[in-house]
């Protein structure tokens, strides 16, 4: 167990440049404490996949990452048989040059990161990364892994983790999850943050931002999020934003700067239309109305 306390585990996140709520916090240990994966769900750019990078640089583990997409199997998330050196094999076998042995062990196998995280010895966050893109029979094989941290390759046997890895899973909800992978899981919600964590946040991300710049910016994403946006902005986009507008030399907002920089903080021209003309001017006055009393 890295962390005496979670506020030992707060100090090494924010040292790994990532601030922490404290139910956050409080997952995350419990997380380490009770060696059980950890579902953090969350929209788009809150922060699931960062607090993972965090934590890892927290705890000088290795971090082994399992993007997930429609279609991920075995041979891509846990191992395949290297069929190259296999047949090498069997022609140095058939030459007399080198022993037979068993073509289908250890040696001969290609480790993707869920077999790689399992069999380390090190210490290892395994991010298992919008788990809810992936199809439901890869989530069914998850179950032996979250449950038993082990692993069963029918021409070995089960490979069970000596050392077992922390494991985080992300999930933006674009499908339900099964129960029987939630009942295996530790669960924690992470929503958008308060304006003031906001500020915090982007000043701890973007060093040497003047303060009211980074107080403008914070606002006005918070103001973006209260309008009917095809995808509200994440506290990424407000770092992107905010260190887009530091590179180019501005001190505050306005308009021009805001119409200019937008496609660091909106991905879709439909959001594009609805931040236009008067709406904008309304949410740059407003922003600088907050830095101005902050």
């Amino acid at each position: 167990m890295p962390f005496a306390t979670i506020d030992d585990l707060e100090a090494a996140l924010r040292g790994a440049s990532y601030l922490s709520d404290r139910g956050l916090s409080t997952a995350l240990f419990l997380s380490l404490a009770l060696e059980k994966p950890l579902l953090l769900e969350g929209e788009a750019g809150v922060g699931k996949t960062e607090a993972a990078k965090a934590l890892a640089a927290g705890t000088s583990a290795r971090l082994i990452r399992l993007q997930c997409y429609e279609g991920l199997d075995s041979a891509h998330a846990v191992y395949e048989w290297n069929y190259s050196r296999q047949l090498l094999h069997i022609r140095a076998a058939q030459e007399g040059t080198v022993s037979e042995q068993e073509l289908f062990g250890p040696d001969f196998l290609i480790r993707r990161p869920l077999l790689e995280a399992i069999e380390s010895t090190e210490p290892i966050v395994l991010l298992i990364d919008e788990i809810d893109r992936a199809d439901d029979e890869f989530e069914a094989f998850l179950l032996e892994v979250l449950s038993d941290f082990q692993i069963t390759i029918p021409e070995i046997g089960t490979v069970t983790a000596r050392r077992r890895p922390a494991v985080i899973l992300t999930s933006n909800r674009t499908r339900e999850l099964h129960d029987a992978l939630k009942r295996r899981c530790l669960f924690h919600w992470i929503d958008h943050p308060t304006l003031e964590r906001e500020i915090e946040i982007v000043a701890l991300r973007v060093p040497g931002i003047p303060e009211r710049l980074a107080t403008q910016a914070a606002a006005f994403v918070q103001g973006l999020r209260q309008l009917d946006l095809a995808k509200p902005p994440g506290v990424a986009e407000t770092i992107d934003w905010a260190r887009a507008l530091d590179a180019l030399g501005h001190s505050e907002l306005d308009a021009r700067t805001v119409e200019e920089t937008l496609g660091s903080v909106l991905k879709y021209h439909e959001d594009f239309a609805a931040v236009r003309d008067e709406a904008l001017v309304s949410l740059v006055e407003e922003a600088r109305s907050v830095a101005a009393v902050s």
